[in-house]
């Protein structure tokens, strides 16, 4: 597996949907690649908070969100209800 790949299936692998061998690739690439974790550890936590933000908008943002990226969504936000 390439790092190219990985990217092509994180959902399903933290949905648990892939299959078995599927699975076991991923993992041993995994295990060889810290900047291929960090990128999984970065989309579950980025699935995470979009959940959250969308279960609960008028919440503030977690801290660790950076404000550019606050400010980006809020930007979105207001075009998209014109």
């Amino acid at each position: 597996m390439t790092c190219k790949q990985l990217v092509e299936f994180p959902e399903q692998y933290l949905a648990g949907e892939l299959a078995a061998g599927a699975r076991e690739t991923l993992e041993s690439h995994l295990a060889t690649l810290a900047d291929c974790r960090r990128h999984l550890a970065s989309y579950e936590k980025t699935v995470r908070l979009a959940a959250r933000a969308a279960k609960h908008p008028d919440d503030d943002p977690p801290a660790e969100v950076p404000d550019e990226l606050v400010q980006a969504i809020l930007s979105a936000r207001r075009r998209a209800k014109r």
